[in-house]
């Protein structure tokens, strides 16, 4: 377990941007805006009602956020010891804004794909639902920090089944309407 635990904590603020949108689904409802304004392609939406301007700005925040937490607590030896970046030398709002806003603009891309394929909201389309926000937050953060291949296919396994496990607590919690 230990040796996953670099990837899980190097993650944090991409799967915290991604569940931003279900923390705050009752509350700043003035920015409950759908980003596609309603707006059809064939007919279609283009992304649906759930996908909001209140999603991606809250999300953003809570990226900033836990990476702020991430630098805080750099200077504790264990958490040295399992971080892959130095949180030191990072422009904490820059890579905030990267992993949060990549984490969202991969959950909008797979949205846009489900809806062309008349796959409902809040309908599940296996691998898509649980990883896209990931591919997402890793292209976005890719800009500023080299990836490398071990990382990425050490982060999808675990990013699936965390998001699968995170998914379904929090629909029995009654956190989300659906499993996915």
């Amino acid at each position: 377990m230990l040796t996953i635990l670099p990837y899980i904590w190097f993650m944090l603020p991409i799967y915290f941007a991604n569940m931003a949108p279900v923390f705050v689904k009752d509350y700043f409802n003035k920015l409950a805006i759908p980003i596609d304004l309603g707006k059809k392609i064939n007919n279609k939406r283009i992304f649906g009602n759930n996908k909001t301007y209140r999603g991606i700005i809250l999300g953003i925040i809570f990226s900033i956020i836990i990476i702020s937490f991430q630098k805080e607590l750099y200077s504790i030896k264990f958490i040295k010891s399992i971080s892959l970046v130095n949180y030191i030398n990072i422009n904490l709002i820059l890579w905030g804004f990267l992993m949060g806003f990549g984490a969202l603009f991969g959950d909008l891309a797979g949205s846009f794909i489900k809806r062309r394929l008349d796959i409902k909201p809040g309908k599940s389309l296996i691998l898509l639902d649980q990883l896209d926000f990931i591919a997402g937050g890793l292209f976005f953060i890719s800009f500023v920090y080299k990836l490398n291949i071990k990382m990425i296919i050490i982060i999808l396994p675990i990013s699936f089944i965390l998001t699968i496990l995170v998914n379904h607590t929090s629909y029995y919690l009654k956190m989300r309407e659906v499993k996915w």
